[in-house]
């Protein structure tokens, strides 16, 4: 499939794993110019290896950044508006996850999180919403289940995709007359770089019947990361015209 997309600009962050580069390799299959970003350096190599090898290398540039770091978030996205020449759609995938007993969790952690998950969004689209706005685009963040459905141990997660939540809202009404959309994925039981090193970050004693009801009623487990980019690509097309200020759950039903 292709050239729903020809022509759009679109900075993704998360870009070297999971959900984050299925998205790059989505949008770039459908016809986008993108620019994937990531603090890991291998990462987003192995991303734009898997673009060329599927055709659409020369729609890719990466950028090493760490979202939570301001100065590197102005820069880089200058040089991507330079390189571009605008920016037609923002996703924020860039996100991490630390596990613990709240009582137990340490400070630096909780602000770590805090600073990627939640603060990260709120720097690159700060510096992004010049050019979206004279795009019209679109900011599709990334949120979680976990924002809305209690999940054991991720009190500080939980918190910084109830942030983005909300974060989203508002950036939805105060841009909405400027045309600028946004809008808040909030997806769960998906298998991505996150979900699979949970497993091995939960406390030494973790009561595992607390997940049962964290399995999807669809298919037989954790879904790819690209039932997530799938939407994306839908977000950021005139397909998604008439979606702003709202969360999409795509969890299989596990929160049904």
């Amino acid at each position: 499939m292709s050239g729903r997309l020809d022509g759009r600009r679109v900075l993704v962050t998360g870009a070297a794993s999971g959900i984050g580069r299925a998205c790059v390799l989505r949008l770039l299959d459908e016809g986008a110019t993108v620019c994937g970003a990531d603090v890991a350096e291998a990462g987003l190599k192995e991303t734009a290896e898997l673009a060329a090898a599927a055709g659409a290398g020369d729609r890719l540039s990466t950028e090493q950044l760490d979202v939570s770091d301001e100065a590197a978030v102005a820069a880089t996205t200058a040089a991507v508006l330079t390189r571009s020449g605008g920016l037609d759609a923002l996703v924020n995938a860039a996100g991490i996850l630390r596990t613990g007993h709240t009582h137990e969790f340490g400070l630096d952690s909780w602000e770590r999180i805090i600073a990627v998950n939640l603060t990260g969004t709120f720097l690159t689209t700060r510096a992004a919403l010049p050019a979206l706005l004279d795009a019209r685009g679109v900011v599709v963040n990334f949120s979680s289940t976990s924002a809305a459905f209690g999940h054991p141990y991720m009190a500080a997660y939980a918190a910084s995709k109830g942030g983005i939540d909300a974060f989203t809202h508002a950036l939805a009404v105060e841009y909405a007359k400027q045309g600028l959309r946004a809008v808040a994925l909030q997806p769960g039981s998906i298998d991505s770089g996150i979900t699979r090193a949970t497993a091995g970050d939960l406390p030494a004693d973790v009561d595992w019947a607390l997940f049962g009801r964290l399995m999807p009623l669809l298919g037989r487990g954790m879904a790819d990361p690209g039932v997530v980019a799938s939407v994306v690509a839908m977000l950021v097309s005139d397909d998604g015209r008439f979606i702003t200020g709202t969360g999409i759950r795509i969890d299989g039903g596990t929160h049904a």
